[in-house]
């Protein structure tokens, strides 16, 4: 079916979405009431959030109009949706008002306790400046959703908003997402409750109807637009007001889009294919499916296509926990469209859940170099050496952070800069050093084990718990691929546990890779053993390994072309190896397109640290030591890949 939408062009934006912003928190136990519930995951959402949200995942130039409270649950909101490439400089900050929130759980497929936390929040209250025309004018779509004609004062705005738009050749689009509470239609803990009848909510709705080129809603959401409660009739009652080509949602049936008369049965008009897969969550499935809409709608794509993108999204995010972090990626989507027949549980399918967590944007870390002082038994040594006890190590890690900041500060490194720390001497540590945009690694391993066992117990998983999302799990394996079979069998499995955990807990995941003392030798044999992980289908997305030769580099770079080209990169270990020797091995991977940086420790740390405990030097000496061996390291990487250095001293 051809889509005859004409856009501008020379926009700078495919799509705007003005609405509700707000934080979800969603119920972690499944199956259980609202009120057994004991622990909830926080996402991003709000209707119009989620869809400029999956838009910019799916690749279109989108932009948020909206509120928030000057709130660390508003600046959650900005940092999660920026990250993903949506302008929000029209998202504003109330000071007088909070940050939305909704509390979800999930009781079975078909119940869905939902309480909306909106009470005169930040979202119902845009202001004109917000909606300023010369933005909106640089868009090729506006989206409004329901919600935001609800209340005299935010009805005014979102009219004010399709009015600009209009003005300026831009087209406009209403999910009608109809909630009865946010109408004041229910007592206000029912959030549930997805229709209720009303005269005064079809009025309205009617009202706005004539201003709009898509109308995209469920039966019930055009049945309360068209105010009776048989779908044909109401959405007669929609085209006698408005000639808007009109998306009828219909779950695993698809969807029916209609731009011309009415027909006679919904199954007449031009029906998309459905996906048919197992509901866990249809909370944030109308979004996802106007996100994949609109994404081929913009682009003129014919409404086949466009269907068969929206229905595809929605059939991924039922599929799953929460609302806008289920939204596919375009690599996510193109392969379940080829594969969608033989996926009917989304979420269980290894190829589909990888794509879904490697290809949404991340950080960049095109460089990264790390100090690594997560060694314990070594600091447990220098202390016992010393004769200062243990008992000094979180201050003395804690000062190591504080020479990290200011080697950070000294050379401008923002995006560079990281640590390896462990958190039984280096809580503190870790502690002044998340929150900074750092690369911070952190060891899950019992040191020297082999082989290897978790430091904190068999159940890892239950330790990330606790972790911050930012943080890297790092695990040191001394795997040999000539290993005896039952030796690395143990080994393999307990590599497999750690990875099946970081699936689940979200954290990236640093393999360092030492090969054990009991077998021979060979230059591939690191090679083999990454070669050996992989065909496991054990993908890291950040490997540690020790200097190789210029041709062992080339392999290693053509391994992970090949086997996985999401991989984050490589960083090289030190071992106390002297800066002369650790020089040699960066020139050695100089050309390597894998290779990121390092991760060195005891060559920064040791001789200060040692002469700290035994109180030959303060505070200030240690850290200015340690910074003029951070730094001169650096320089080292930087002359081996460039040709010369930073050209600064600490």
């Amino acid at each position: 079916m051809h889509n005859a939408t004409s856009f501008a062009v020379g926009r700078r934006l495919d799509v705007i979405c003005l609405g509700r912003f707000a934080v979800d928190f969603y119920a972690q136990q499944i199956g259980a009431r609202l009120e057994d519930v004991t622990s909830f995951a926080k996402y991003l959402g709000g209707s119009s959030a989620n869809t400029a949200f999956g838009c910019a995942r799916l690749g279109l130039r989108a932009a948020l109009i909206s509120r928030i409270g000057d709130d660390a649950n508003g600046r959650f909101l900005v940092e999660t949706i920026a990250r993903e490439g949506c302008d929000t400089s029209h998202v504003s900050v109330d000071p007088t008002r909070l940050t939305g929130a909704v509390v979800l759980g999930i009781k079975d497929q078909d119940t869905f306790p939902l309480i909306f936390m909106r009470e005169n929040c930040a979202d119902m209250a845009i202001t004109d400046n917000d909606v300023e025309e010369s933005f909106i004018a640089q868009s090729r779509a506006l989206l409004i959703t329901g919600t935001h004609f609800s209340t005299d004062a935010i009805n005014r705005i979102s009219n004010l908003a399709l009015d600009r738009a209009r003005a300026n050749d831009v087209r406009t689009v209403l999910d009608i997402d109809y909630r009865p509470v946010l109408w004041g239609l229910t007592r206000r803990g029912d959030g549930e409750t997805r229709f209720i009848a009303s005269d005064g909510v079809t009025a309205h709705l009617q009202r706005i109807l004539p201003k709009l080129d898509l109308v995209i809603g469920t039966i019930e959401e055009f049945n309360i637009a068209g105010g009776a409660t048989d779908i044909m009739t109401s959405l007669c009652a929609v085209r006698a007001v408005t000639g808007a080509t009109l998306v009828v949602k219909r779950g695993a049936m698809g969807c029916a889009v209609i731009d011309g008369p009415i027909p006679e049965l919904l199954d007449a008009a031009f029906n998309g294919e459905g996906v048919e897969v197992e509901v866990l969550n249809v909370l944030g499935a109308g979004d996802a499916f106007a996100a994949g809409f609109l994404s081929g709608w913009v682009r003129g794509e014919d409404y086949g296509r466009c269907a068969r993108y929206a229905n595809a999204c929605g059939a991924l995010v039922v599929s799953r926990h929460g609302c806008a972090p289920a939204m596919p990626t375009r690599a996510e989507l193109d392969y379940f469209l080829a594969n969608a027949a033989s996926i009917p549980r989304p979420d269980q399918d290894a190829t589909l859940t990888r794509l879904h967590r490697v290809t949404a944007p991340r950080t960049p870390r095109d460089e990264v170099f790390a100090f690594a002082f997560d060694h314990r038994p070594q600091f447990f040594d220098l202390a016992q050496r010393a004769g200062a006890g243990e008992a000094r190590l979180p201050a003395l890690k804690r000062l190591l952070v504080a020479a990290v900041a200011e080697t950070e500060a000294a050379l401008g490194l923002s995006d560079c800069i990281g640590i390896l720390c462990d958190d039984r001497y280096g809580q503190r540590a870790l502690d002044a050093a998340t929150g900074r945009g750092w690369w911070i690694g952190r060891p899950v391993e019992l040191p020297g084990s082999n082989p290897v066992e978790f430091d904190r117990g068999r159940s890892v998983g239950t330790a990330l718990i606790g972790w911050p999302a930012e943080h890297i799990v790092k695990c040191l394996v001394h795997y040999h691929p000539d290993d005896p079979v039952l030796h690395r069998l143990e080994q393999e499995a307990q590599i497999r546990t750690l990875y099946d955990a970081v699936q689940a807990s979200g954290h990236e995941l640093l393999l360092e890779i030492i090969p054990g003392k009991g077998q021979p030798r060979t230059d591939d044999t690191v090679l083999r053993s990454l070669k050996r992980l992989y065909n496991l289908g054990i993908y890291p997305e950040w490997w540690k390994l020790e200097p190789m030769s210029p041709a062992q580099w080339e392999a290693i770079d053509a391994l992970i072309d090949d086997r996985d080209p999401y991989c984050r990169g490589v960083v090289l270990l030190g071992q106390n190896a002297s800066i002369e020797s650790l020089a040699a091995g960066f020139r050695d991977a100089k050309d390597s397109r894998t290779c990121r940086g390092f991760a060195v420790g005891r060559t920064i740390f040791q001789e200060p640290s040692a002469a700290w405990l035994a109180g030959t030097i303060d505070d200030a000496e240690l850290t200015r030591r340690v910074r003029a061996s951070f730094q001169a390291l650096i320089d080292v990487w930087c002359s081996a890949r460039s040709g010369h250095g930073m050209g600064r001293q600490p």
